[in-house]
């Protein structure tokens, strides 16, 4: 088991003003942040960051939001990082996350759920290979 995730605060987020207000739930949840940036991305790089939804219907429209604004991508560190923020960040569909999620305080819908939070520990590393070389990683 790894003890980093990754997670992209979306552009919904950003747009709305509540990057600091969820790095703060970040780091009052106990995780570490080990590389950040902020960032635009290309509809090609959201296209090949979520290759592996292509075959699905909301595909076109999930490249399309996240390069339509600017996004916060971190690598998070704790132990049971991946679970752990899965369980902050709630569920994908905030009128069903908990209360004191991260979904349920700032995300306006099923499309823009405000954060991006990593699935597996394989994932977490794919994703976090991404966005970010190992000289920015600390």
């Amino acid at each position: 088991m790894s003890n980093r995730t990754f997670t992209m605060i979306k552009p919904d987020a950003v747009k709305a003003g509540n990057i600091g207000n969820i790095l703060q739930m970040i780091n009052e949840a106990g995780f570490r942040i080990v590389a950040m940036k902020y960032l635009q991305i290309s509809k090609q790089q959201a296209e090949k960051f979520y290759e592996v939804h292509a075959a699905r219907p909301f595909y076109g429209e999930l490249t399309e939001f996240m390069s339509s604004g600017p996004i916060v991508a971190a690598i998070l560190e704790k132990e049971n990082a991946v679970a752990d923020f899965r369980k902050l960040i709630g569920a994908t569909n905030p009128a069903q996350a908990e209360e004191g999620t991260i979904r349920k305080k700032y995300a306006a819908s099923v499309g823009e759920n405000a954060v991006h939070g990593s699935d597996s520990d394989e994932n977490a590393a794919i994703e976090g290979n991404f966005y970010f070389s190992v000289l920015e990683r600390f």
